[in-house]
């Protein structure tokens, strides 16, 4: 199964309305960066052990570790988890910024470092949500 169907499925196994938020964040998501690397991780480990919920990628930045390695992971990703939906906004340097430039404007989520958290996409301000991604994608961007 190729990423693409991965992600269909994946997205189709959610109940709704989980499952047609999921549909159209991704499909928004897409719209912003349309040539994007897709990534879907099952959340299993080597072992096969279940760790983390799964979730869909997009597009890639390196991340460098304090140790001097390097690994290419995703800047923007999507998960559902128990009590709805996670948007996981990587490689920003200042982990203040997403919680003070869009968590008062954003609507009923939970805004940390890296992650916009919230029940479903009508509980939220869209707009607010796909400047935080937009300024994902363009900060990682300028760091590459």
């Amino acid at each position: 199964m190729d990423i693409q169907e991965q992600i269909k499925a994946y997205i189709g196994s959610q109940p709704e309305p989980k499952r047609s938020d999921m549909q159209t964040l991704h499909h928004l998501i897409l719209e912003i960066m349309p040539a994007c690397k897709l990534w879907f991780l099952d959340g299993k480990n080597s072992e096969n052990k279940t760790v983390a919920n799964p979730n869909i990628g997009y597009g890639f930045y390196t991340i460098k570790y304090a140790d001097g390695k390097t690994r290419e992971f995703y800047q923007i990703g999507i998960s559902a988890n128990k009590t709805g939906i996670s948007v996981y906004i990587l490689g920003i340097d200042d982990k203040t910024y997403l919680a003070k430039t869009y968590g008062k404007e954003i609507g009923n989520a939970s805004v940390t470092g890296y992650c916009i958290k919230f029940k479903a996409l009508k509980d939220i301000h869209i707009e607010t949500l796909l400047a935080a991604i937009r300024y994902g994608f363009e900060a990682q961007n300028q760091n590459n």
